[in-house]
């Protein structure tokens, strides 16, 4: 994740230096960073069966890019607070899904598991 970050600083970045001049419209790599980006994470979401994987790691990828190009742009609050919140929602959904979701790793196609009383 760190680099994708870093790669999309440094695009965003390079197309704000004055040596390009006015021939590089910083919105256009920020919108060439966002297609890339959109490729990897569809590239890490997995169909086996009726489950769906690697969501997670989709937005991930997606928010460090984001992350990579806020502080390419100088915004640095920004980049630093949508950091702690992702750290804060990543942290605080495992015990969640832990809980209301516990039979998530069962594949339709396992036994049941055995009862305890027999």
């Amino acid at each position: 994740m760190g680099l994708i970050a870093l790669g999309a600083c440094m695009f965003t970045t390079l197309g704000l230096l004055p040596e390009f001049g006015t021939r590089v419209d910083p919105t256009r790599i920020a919108a060439q960073i966002v297609t890339g980006v959109g490729f990897l994470g569809a590239g890490s979401i997995l169909r086996q069966g009726g489950d769906v994987h690697g969501l997670t790691t989709a937005a991930s990828i997606w928010v460090a890019a984001s992350l990579g190009m806020a502080v390419g742009y100088g915004y640095y609050a920004i980049a630093v607070f949508t950091a702690f919140l992702v750290i804060v929602m990543l942290v605080a959904i495992r015990p969640l899904e832990q809980r209301f979701f516990r039979n998530r790793s069962r594949r339709f196609t396992d036994p049941p598991p055995p009862d305890p009383e027999l």
